[in-house]
């Protein structure tokens, strides 16, 4: 077995899930922690934005990044049943890494500017007119706004959260790796002939 997933990736993957999952549960019910809930998974998307670029080498954005032309054919591959193993994220694993961390950043984002309205007035002077009433009144329309941007985007992240795991449940089943224990113990069988390092 060889050490792929460091402890910043391992603690970030399973801290954003606990979050999303407790602030998805806490939502109507314990406003405070929902609030709270959504501060720490902005404060880990940020970690994980800075380790993308400074930390080990699986982590690294340079490592797994690839262009859509990639990803398209890695999807086909992998409709065809011809996908290659990769030893870190495969294309379509990074590219829902970036999606993930977009909307989550976007759930975060909008909900800080829920939680507290006059912060709304730090939105570009291009969006406020956009959210004001034939009377010029802006506030009750830009709240209602950002709170169905806000509702929009955790919707998202859910769905993005289940294709996640069909992903990691078919390339499990496909190269014989169980991926989810592989983010909890950081370790992945080498590379064998045939597979991407």
């Amino acid at each position: 077995m060889i050490r792929v997933w460091d402890p910043v990736v391992r603690s970030f993957h399973w801290g954003l899930a606990a979050c999303f999952a407790l602030a998805w549960l806490t939502a109507d019910e314990v406003q405070a922690a929902h609030e709270w809930l959504g501060y720490t998974a902005a404060a880990l998307v940020a970690l994980r934005v800075v380790w993308g670029f400074v930390g080990s080498r699986y982590a690294r954005f340079a490592q797994f990044l690839r262009g859509p032309g990639a990803v398209v054919a890695y999807l086909r591959a992998m409709v065809a049943g011809r996908e290659r193993r990769h030893i870190g994220h495969n294309p379509a694993g990074a590219a829902m890494i970036v999606a993930l961390l977009v909307a989550m950043a976007g759930t975060a984002l909008t909900g800080w500017l829920m939680a507290e309205p006059s912060r709304q007035a730090l939105l570009p002077a291009i969006v406020t007119p956009a959210f004001a009433d034939d009377h010029g009144q802006g506030k009750g329309r830009s709240e209602d706004m950002i709170e169905e941007i806000h509702e929009t985007l955790a919707n998202l992240m859910l769905a993005l959260v289940l294709l996640h795991l069909g992903g990691v449940a078919l390339a499990s089943v496909r190269h014989r790796e169980n991926l989810a224990r592989s983010m909890v113990t950081g370790l992945k069988r080498p590379a064998e002939p045939g597979d991407i390092d």
